[in-house]
């Protein structure tokens, strides 16, 4: 099992998981590099809602996408609300938040589908993208972990409504952990340290101090949710790769600061 980054064509660069195969699924976590955008959203933006040119970031998933052999015209993204709302992709959903943010699906954080060909795409930059395939059943997943979404467990639930809308079974089902903020860097207040603590009370080291500050694993809070919800250990990959640490090659909130990009993953099943 590993995560790997390969250079795609014209200075594309994408990250994907050994665990999906690529004959039967097209797997695509972005890097910064290979994009239209400028200034503080360079190179390879794909956020609309952030304020970059709306026709630079289209061109931008454009690229991306047809290196992937896939059609960004028929892409479906969620709004994302840190909130733990799961959507049935259905084929009347192609384009949904292709061009415009607020055509996306409102107020969900966690897309799936069975339909071969569309492409799903989440957008983040430190949040922990998390996706899902079921060999058996052909159907697909995205969940954006946000510390909100990890602590509603959306990854457990969109493995919950896999099972409930295609007979998906957690003990076949295959998931990735994308490139995300780590715990190497994820400070956070006492609050939240709190809230993790509710949330996964038998994890030890979900929560740990650096420096005298609370530091959060969201890696581990997902990978323990999704073995909770059946899926076995040996199908969860992780990228272990911190976009604030390495922020040169990822998008980062947190070593950026607000103003700046967004990265895509992007799942599809083959045609």
């Amino acid at each position: 099992m590993s995560y790997m980054v390969e250079e795609l064509a014209d200075n594309i660069r994408c990250g994907t998981f050994s665990l999906f195969p690529k004959d039967e699924v097209t797997l695509g976590f972005s890097c910064r590099t290979g994009g239209k955008s400028t200034g503080r959203f360079s190179s390879f933006n794909m956020g609309l809602h952030v304020g970059d040119d709306r026709e630079t970031v289209f061109e931008n998933r454009r690229l991306f996408l047809k290196a992937l052999a896939l059609d960004a015209e028929s892409l479906v993204t969620p709004e994302q609300v840190h909130g733990d709302r799961i959507y049935c992709v259905t084929e009347k959903d192609a384009g949904r938040g292709a061009h415009f943010y607020e055509e996306a699906v409102k107020g969900t954080d966690a897309l799936v589908t069975n339909v071969r060909g569309l492409p799903l795409l989440l957008c983040y930059a430190d949040c922990v993208p998390i996706v899902f395939y079921d060999a058996q059943h052909h159907a697909i997943g995205v969940a954006h972990g946000g510390w909100k979404g990890t602590v509603k467990h959306i990854a457990a639930k969109t493995v919950q409504v896999m099972a409930e809308t295609f007979g998906t079974k957690p003990e076949k089902l295959v998931a990735g952990i994308g490139p995300s903020t780590g715990p190497c860097c994820y400070e956070v207040g006492e609050t939240v340290a709190a809230a993790f603590h509710e949330a996964f009370p038998k994890v030890k080291n979900i929560v740990r101090n650096v420096g005298g500050k609370p530091h959060v694993n969201l890696w581990e809070a997902n990978a323990r949710q999704l073995v909770e919800a059946g899926v076995l250990a040996s199908s969860i990959e992780r990228a272990e790769t911190c976009t604030s640490c390495n922020h040169a090659q990822y998008y980062s909130y947190r070593a950026d600061g607000k103003e700046t990009g967004r990265l895509a993953a992007v799942l599809a099943l083959k045609p």
